[in-house]
């Protein structure tokens, strides 16, 4: 364990349990730019529309100030997360249940729980698991439960490159697949409206001397909505739920394959990138 994060825990695991709310009257601009951003008719959206399941999460901005924001352009650690000793965050992966719409114009909430802060020690080097569980109820009713987890890292030694496993080969055995091109604008313009300023998706001067990767990395929040999206477009049934798993980052700017095939509960997709690595792998269900 990294000693910085073992003389923090006991301070840590007190903020696990803590809550906190988000409110959002999903307004119609608001709905109106990520539909546009998901390259869905902006015009098709009105008050009183049901959005699509899947978009619960690009609402419920997490908004601070200019001045509390640090070096990596998340809010300052403290702020809305907890004060984890380890200066780099990338997302890893999620558990979600999905139980109804998001409405336009229809006032909801976001409640942001703690539930784990874990380190752990690997090939990789000393990290820490942070793990949120986010509530969405709107109308008195919960539509959506998402439980992800982050991972904090070490700083990489100037000059040096991250480490990382040795990518697995993507699987081929599709029913279908689409070709998907990531780019700059799409990742600038997800950021913009669900207000992640991250320096690692935009700044490749950043990118590279900071945190060691070799190019500006994809929003992974915007990786595993496309495939959402394209999943929910290849069957006429209702998305109940995911679960999601990032395995290699995407650079801004590339071209992928998502693949697709029916399992016994739903759907199974994944991504290979133009080398044919595994990138991220994802289940549906569907009802």
């Amino acid at each position: 364990m990294n000693p910085d994060v073992a003389a923090a825990m006991p301070e840590l695991e007190k903020w696990i349990g803590r809550k906190r709310i988000v409110e959002d009257e999903i307004g119609l601009t608001s709905v109106q730019r990520v539909a546009a951003t998901m390259d869905v008719d902006p015009a098709s959206f009105k008050n009183g529309t049901p959005i699509p399941r899947q978009w619960f999460n690009m609402f419920f901005p997490d908004i601070c100030a200019q001045s509390e924001l640090g070096p990596d352009g998340h809010p300052n650690k403290g702020v809305f997360l907890p004060p984890i000793p380890l200066p780099r965050r990338m997302g890893a992966g999620r558990r979600v249940q999905i139980m109804g719409n998001l409405v336009v114009g229809q006032p909801a909430t976001k409640t942001a729980e703690v539930a784990a802060i874990i380190p752990k020690s690997g090939r990789s080097g000393n990290i820490c698991v942070l793990t949120m569980r986010l509530t969405f109820e709107t109308g008195g009713k919960v539509i959506a439960v998402d439980e992800f987890d982050a991972i904090y890292r070490e700083a990489v030694p100037p000059g040096a490159k991250t480490t990382a496993t040795q990518p697995a080969v993507a699987p081929t055995d599709s029913e279908w697949r689409e070709t998907v091109h990531f780019t700059e604008t799409l990742n600038f313009r997800y950021g913009a409206v669900t207000w992640n300023a991250h320096r690692i998706h935009y700044d490749a001067d950043y990118t590279r001397t900071e945190e060691g990767y070799n190019h500006t990395v994809q929003n992974g929040g915007l990786t595993m909505q496309t495939i959402t999206d394209v999943a929910c477009r290849h069957t006429d049934k209702t998305i109940t739920g995911l679960t999601a798993r990032l395995t290699k980052p995407i650079w801004v700017g590339d071209t992928i394959t998502i693949h697709g095939k029916s399992t016994d509960q739903g759907m199974a997709c994944w991504i290979a990138d133009k080398d044919g690595h595994l990138c991220t792998e994802m289940t549906f269900d569907f009802a």
